[in-house]
C-alpha cells in the first residue's frame, strides 16, 4: 500500500492557527465559513448535492462556535447570538430544499460579519499604536 505524502504547506497552515491569536482565530472561522458557502453554493448548482450537505453542516458548525463562544456580559453578545441563530436556522432551511438564495443570504451576513470583524481588529491594532 503506498504512503500518501502528507501536504507541504499542513505544517504552515498548523503552525498559523497555533500560534494565531483569538482575533485571528475568528477572522480564519468567517473565512472558512465564506469559502464553504462558497463550495456549498457551487456544489448544489453542479448537482452534487452529497458534497452540499456536507458544506452546509461545516458552516453550521463553524456558526455553532461562534454562538458557544459569545460573552453575555456584554448586550452585544445576545444581538449577536439572535443574528447567529437566524443564519443557523436558514442554514438547516437551505440544506433541505437546497435553496441557493437562501445560501446567498447567509453568505452575505457572513461577509458581513467578516468585514466587521477585519475592520474591529484594525481599529484595534491602531490604537494599541
Amino acid at each position: 500500500m503506498a504512503v500518501i505524502p502528507k501536504n507541504p504547506y499542513s505544517k504552515i497552515e498548523d503552525n498559523a492557527i497555533f500560534t494565531a491569536s483569538k482575533e485571528e482565530l475568528t477572522l480564519m472561522l468567517y473565512e472558512g465559513a465564506l469559502k464553504f458557502i462558497n463550495q456549498a453554493i457551487d456544489a448544489t448548482e453542479n448537482q452534487d448535492m452529497q458534497k452540499a450537505n456536507g458544506l452546509i453542516i461545516r458552516v453550521e458548525d463553524i456558526i455553532r462556535e461562534f454562538q458557544m463562544t459569545l460573552d453575555f456580559k456584554y448586550e452585544i453578545s445576545n444581538q449577536l447570538n439572535s443574528l447567529y441563530d437566524y443564519m443557523h436556522r436558514r442554514l438547516i432551511e437551505s440544506n433541505m430544499s437546497k435553496d441557493i438564495g437562501i445560501m446567498t443570504e447567509v453568505r452575505d451576513m457572513l461577509r458581513e460579519f467578516r468585514n466587521m470583524w477585519k475592520e474591529a481588529m484594525n481599529m484595534s491594532k491602531a490604537a494599541v499604536v
